[in-house]
């Protein structure tokens, strides 16, 4: 018998792990919004940077790339996606510490990241499990560390309202209402971060997918 999961895996469905890399390749023009959400955050050598629901490494291989002396620790709960990450990082001659755990574990120390990153996570989730990745990313950022996340936002025209409803039908309409209300910002006030800002928004054929960040106050 299976264990049931307490996540939604990739692509809302176990059997399409495989293919998540393509999908999101094709239908969330994610060089354009990757590359926006690696600008913004400016990684640097020395610093630490968590990526909370990393998937299949993507963010974490291009953060290494750009600053190799940076440490990366990449969070996600599903095994699967972990593998794929673990081979993907191994194939590019990267360093990336890699942990099993939910967005909102407790299981890393508090005030270790500089930097705390998440991408097409929070649009999965129900509306407990945002929070309490948000609670997560503030308890684990230092004073003045800052939180970007890319994730589905505000949709602005009935187009990308239209197209957002594939997401929707697929990870569920009362996990995605928060992102199509565009709450997000609201949510990282809520939790604690200051001068929280929508930094880009970037249209796909999905909908659109907006980038924020928020800061950690100082001591």
């Amino acid at each position: 018998m299976t264990e049931p999961r307490d996540f939604n895996p990739a692509l809302g469905r176990p059997e399409l792990t495989s293919q998540y890399d393509q999908v999101i390749a094709i239908m969330t023009r994610e060089r354009r919004w990757r590359s926006r959400l690696l600008t913004a955050l400016a990684p640097a050598a020395g610093e630490t940077i968590i990526d909370l629901g990393a998937g299949t490494g993507s963010m974490a291989v291009l953060i290494k790339e750009v600053a190799p002396a940076c440490r990366v620790i990449g969070v996600d709960p599903d095994p699967e996606v972990l593998a794929i990450a673990r081979a993907k990082i191994e194939a590019a001659g990267q360093q990336v510490e890699l942990v099993q755990a939910a967005g909102e574990t407790q299981g890393l120390r508090s005030g270790v990241a500089d930097k705390v990153i998440s991408s097409l996570v929070l649009h999965q989730c129900s509306q407990t499990a945002k929070e309490g990745l948000l609670a997560n990313a503030f308890r684990l950022l230092k004073p003045d560390g800052r939180l970007l996340i890319a994730d589905y936002g505000l949709q602005r025209t009935p187009l990308m309202s239209m197209l957002f409803r594939q997401v929707r039908a697929l990870d569920g309409y009362e996990n995605t209402r928060a992102n199509k209300d565009g709450e997000i910002p609201e949510l990282m006030a809520a939790a604690g971060f200051h001068d929280v800002a929508e930094l880009s928004v970037t249209p796909t054929p999905t909908g659109s997918i907006s980038l924020y960040a928020g800061t950690k106050a100082g001591v």
